[in-house]
């Protein structure tokens, strides 16, 4: 906030969280938000660089130090522009890692209000410094995770007839939801099962009485999103009705998945443009979920992806400790939603 203060701005708290919002320009024409995310990661730091993370077992590792420090130079730039043609708002929103995530909480607290249109960056170490990652409609994933427990009275290996083979149960949904559902669901809408951990069981010749899977949905397709949850609670009760095995199964809605606007995207492409004839990059949908989506549920708008990688060192992803950005990203990164902004609706 002193960032802000300190260039003539009126930033104030978020009620929940870390999170600060800050409004300028004309009151009576349209406003148009600018996002960065700036929570950290449960993650240590080997990167050996002198800014390093002084928290251990936290790190900036997906780049929200980078998305924080460009809009705070949006900031101060727009700042000193004598009259701006759009009003701005800009969100500083804090848990973007936690699901269904902190864009939640900034809707709540009335960020949306007055706004038409809202846009973001996101740090890409697959693109090169100098270059942005645009793409039309689905950006990334909507991501829903599965808890699924199952019970079981037990029993010996030898006599699986007399009780509920838990194990195997436990088997046929691991490889038949993912399959079934790969089959009930468009392949178009880039839509996939993936399980994370299962756990039961600690003898060979126990069938034991409790078991868990935990696993991930995820569809690029926001129409899908809206089906697969009583679409997955079906084919589990289908799959485990003959094998004597009760469960319970907690389904956890994430995020939708980040659906760019076609004319947002527009207003994106010319701002980078401009920076450079090369700027302009192409990025494929990913699989990944983001809490962005959750303002494109009340007004259009558009993320890109900023290129970080420095183009000799290795391409680090993402949530990785070693991971670092080229820091020449920053200023690519300002003049892009600089020049939304300055270029008007």
């Amino acid at each position: 906030m002193a960032q802000l203060t300190e260039a003539g701005l009126y930033p104030r708290r978020l009620p929940l969280g870390t999170g600060v919002v800050c409004d300028l320009g004309p009151t009576g024409r349209p406003r148009i938000a600018l996002r960065a995310d700036m929570d950290a990661l449960p993650i240590t730091e080997h990167t050996g660089l002198l800014y390093s993370s002084t928290v251990e077992g936290v790190s900036h590792a997906c780049g929200h130090d980078a998305h924080t420090a460009i809009l705070i130079g949006v900031a101060r730039l727009l700042a000193g522009v004598d009259e701006l043609p759009v009003g701005v708002r800009l969100i500083f929103q804090p848990a973007e890692e936690v699901m269904p995530g902190g864009a939640l909480d900034a809707v709540a607290a009335g960020v949306m209000n007055g706004v038409s249109r809202i846009f973001a960056l996101h740090c890409d170490p697959k693109l090169p410094v100098g270059s942005v990652g645009l793409r039309a409609g689905p950006l990334t994933s909507a991501a829903d995770h599965i808890d699924l427990q199952l019970h079981s009275a037990g029993g010996h290996t030898s006599r699986p007839h007399l009780t509920g083979d838990l194990v195997y149960a436990m088997g046929t949904v691991i490889t038949g939801l993912p399959g079934i559902l790969s089959r009930r669901v468009d392949p178009r809408s880039g839509t996939i099962m993936v399980w994370g951990a299962a756990h039961a069981g600690s003898a060979a010749n126990a069938i034991p009485q409790e078991g868990r899977l935990l696993g991930t949905v995820r569809t690029g397709d926001h129409g899908s999103w809206a089906e697969l949850e009583p679409l997955v609670r079906s084919m589990i009760g289908e799959l485990l009705a003959p094998l004597g095995v009760r469960y319970d199964l907690s389904y956890f809605r994430g995020v939708p998945p980040v659906v760019n606007d076609d004319q947002a995207i527009s207003m994106m492409r010319a701002a980078v443009a401009a920076i450079g004839p090369s700027a302009v990059a192409d990025t494929p949908q990913s699989p990944g979920g983001e809490d962005f989506s959750w303002y494109l549920e009340h007004v259009p708008g558009a993320m890109g992806r900023l290129g970080v990688w420095d183009g000799i060192g290795p391409q680090v992803d993402l949530h990785q400790p070693n991971f670092v950005l080229d820091e020449r990203s920053l200023e690519i990164g300002v003049r892009t939603l600089a020049g939304i902004v300055l270029n008007g609706i």
